[in-house]
Formats: C-alpha cells, sequence, structure tokens
C-alpha cells in the first residue's frame, strides 16, 4: 500500500496534546502505523488514530530526531521513513529504500533498530536469511545499504527450514554485530566496522556462532551494561539463556538457561521479547503461550537470572513490548486482543503492575517512545 500521511482523531480525548510523549505502534497485516498520546506523570494513553497507510513489520525511532522508520512486509525490503509532528503525532513520509539485493518472498523484515550511536540502522531480514546495515545521517535520513550478511542453517521445526534472522544488536565495543537466527538455530557474531558501518564475516570460514539446542528458534538479544553478559531469548522453547560475552574474541559461552513457561505448561511454547532494565538489575520477558510477562532479578556480581515475577500481559499474545526511557512504565502491545496495555514498574523491585489502562490498536506489534526532549525508548536494541 502507499504511504500516505493521515491523522485520525475524533474525540476530545484523542485531540493532538502538546504535553506528553508519542507512541507510534505497527500494526501486523493492517498496514497502518497508530499513534498514542502518553502522559508520563499521569500515567494516561490517548489515542491519535491512525497516522499512515503503510505496511509496518516493525518500528523504531531515531534518539535525537523527530524520524520514524517502518520496516515493511512486503518483497524487497522496504524501509520507509517518516517525520514526526510532534503537536500531533502525524507522519509525513520523507524517504524509502530498498535493504534486499533480491527481492525475497513476502514475509520481509522482522526488526530494525538504531545502534547507540544513532548513526546506522540494523536490519533482520527474517524473508532472505540476511542482516543489513543501512547508515543514518545527521537528519536521521537513510543513506544507501551498507552492507549485507547472509545466515547459513536450518532446524528441525518446520518454520526453520532455512536461516530466518530475528535481531541484530552491536555489542558494547561496536567491534561485533550479534545476529540471532530463528530458522538456523544459532547467534552469529560479525565483525562490525564502526568507521564505514559495514558487517563481515571476518574469517574465510564464515562469521564466529553460538549453537542452541535444536528446535529453539533464537528471537532476541540484549547486552548487560557491563558488557560481559548477553540475555537470548529463544522463541521455540520459550526459555532464556544467560551467555558471558568475549568481547575480545567474539565468543558467547552458556551459563545458566531458564524456562519463561509456568509450571506443568502443557501448551504452546512461544516466548516474544525481551527487555533489560537500564541499570542492568532487571530483565523482562513476554510469553504468547500463555499470555505472561516474566521479570527475572539480574545478580549483580554475576549477571545470573532469578525468576521474581509471573502476571498476565493484560490481552491475548504479548508480540512486543517497550519500556519507557524514564524506566517507570511498560507498554505491551497485545497482539491477538488488539490492545497496547500499560504497565507500572517498581524501580527498586522491578516488579509490573497492570494500570488497568489499553488502548485499542488493530494487532499491535511493535511500540516506539518519544519524548519531547528528543530521547527515544524502545525493546532494546
Amino acid at each position: 500500500m502507499a504511504a500516505v500521511p493521515l491523522l485520525s482523531a475524533t474525540s476530545a480525548a484523542a485531540a493532538p496534546n502538546r504535553h506528553g510523549d508519542l507512541l507510534h505502534i505497527g500494526t501486523w497485516g493492517q498496514n497502518q502505523v497508530h499513534a498514542v498520546r502518553f502522559d508520563p506523570v499521569r500515567g494516561t494513553m490517548a489515542p491519535l488514530g491512525p497516522v499512515a497507510e503503510v505496511s509496518a513489520n516493525w518500528v523504531a525511532v531515531h534518539p535525537t530526531r523527530p524520524v520514524l522508520y517502518v520496516a515493511s512486509g512486503e518483497p524487497g525490503g522496504l524501509i520507509r521513513t517518516f517525520r514526526i509532528d510532534d503537536a500531533s503525532g502525524a507522519l509525513s513520509r520523507t524517504g524509502e529504500i530498498a535493504t534486499e539485493a533480491v527481492p525475497g518472498a513476502s514475509g520481509g523484515l522482522s526488526y530494525i533498530g538504531l545502534n547507540r550511536d544513532g548513526d546506522t540502522l540494523l536490519v533482520a531480514d527474517f524473508a532472505t536469511g540476511s542482516a543489513a546495515t543501512v547508515p543514518v545521517g545527521r537528519d536521521g535520513r537513510l543513506g544507501a545499504v551498507a552492507s549485507r550478511v547472509q545466515d547459513t542453517g536450518s532446524g528441525p521445526n518446520p518454520r526453520q527450514a532455512g536461516p530466518h534472522p530475528h535481531h541484530v544488536v552491536i555489542d558494547p565495543s561496536r567491534r561485533f554485530a550479534l545476529v540471532a537466527d530463528f530458522g538456523a538455530d544459532r547467534v552469529f557474531a560479525y565483525d562490525y566496522d564502526r568507521a564505514s558501518r559495514r558487517l563481515s564475516a571476518g574469517t574465510p570460514e564464515g562469521p564466529g556462532c553460538y549453537a542452541t539446542a535444536p528446535g529453539s528458534g533464537p528471537r532476541r538479544l540484549a547486552f548487560h551494561p557491563s558488557g560481559r553478559t548477553v540475555y537470548l531469548l529463544n522463541e521455540l522453547t520459550a526459555d532464556i539463556q544467560v551467555l558471558r560475552w568475549d568481547a575480545k574474541a567474539g565468543v558467547l559461552t552458556p551459563r545458566q538457561l531458564l524456562t519463561t513457561n509456568a509450571s506443568g505448561h502443557t501448551g504452546t511454547k512461544s516466548a516474544a521479547e525481551l527487555a533489560i532494565s537500564r541499570d542492568g538489575r532487571h530483565i523482562y520477558t513476554s510469553n504468547r503461550g500463555d499470555n505472561t510477562l516474566v521479570v527475572f532479578a539480574v545478580a549483580p556480581d554475576t549477571g545470573l537470572l532469578t525468576e521474581t515475577q509471573r502476571l498476565p500481559c493484560g490481552g491475548i499474545t504479548p508480540w512486543s513490548f517497550s519500556l519507557h526511557p524514564g524506566g517507570r512504565w511498560l507498554f505491551v502491545a497485545n497482539e491477538a486482543s488488539s490492545t497496547v496495555n500499560l504497565f507500572h514498574v517498581d524501580p527498586k523491585s522491578g516488579r509490573l503492575k497492570d494500570t488497568g489502562t489499553s488502548v485499542a490498536v488493530p494487532n499491535p506489534d511493535c511500540i516506539s517512545v518519544r519524548s519531547p526532549s528528543g530521547t527515544a525508548g524502545s525493546t532494546r536494541l
């Protein structure tokens, strides 16, 4: 569908508000981006309605500029850029690039996110089995694709017939990029050149990699602020792994494995989202198999995890969530129930509390957060 700017706000509660933050929400299969005004003081959300008609598998906001990036599910690996009107939440399309050398099958991109420097867009292409980097200018505009790397491998699950990258992150040393590959049951470690913003295999034998259990389906990664520990969430087995990270060699070593399923769970296993608090003391995950959020405490000396809370996600199928930059709120995209639900975060204990506040959004799949000061929040990069 054409990306046409659109703003719909038909009630007083949905009227443009110059105070508060903006949420932009991708929708799975609905070809829309919705906007919500959030007041972090009162903990209220006011829907602004659809603000762009565009395929939106994933959205990401620039850390300082009023720019939104929207990844499509269309062949070609299309990423579109929009300028954000902070007063109204409206989007104006400013550009479009194709990230695939040869257009893959529909299904398209599974993740986009910016590195810590805000100068590179990281792209996971589920359809083609590749990951890419795209330079980001000072004004937030995208350049041409700087690099593209091809994962290899497969797994025993019918959904794992080939490689399917699901997440890309740059390590704190800025020397490596880790790619969680759902289809290959691997976490690939590519070399990353900060100056050229390029990924490369590193050796003629290919990239380094960490092999997960067959059929686990790696989905999400998060680095501890210390830079020595990586947390890996596996979708198909719904477990979380604690891995030691050797930043000199680019090597991952397993240390701990914990389930995100409730005791006695016999249904579908499907973990979805992972995030770490800014202070590194708490890990948050979502489980689509039993519609829960699971909180883990991080041991300060070892980085190992202890489950501290399990609670309903407020809806059905918690596809993803985003922590507010201030650390006091968590927004959950409940895809099947078509709601975005608000949870309060206790800064000391890390525990979550369902506020009972939600807004209706058709099949939400991801949430970006932009504050008036220009700081941005997302799931994890």
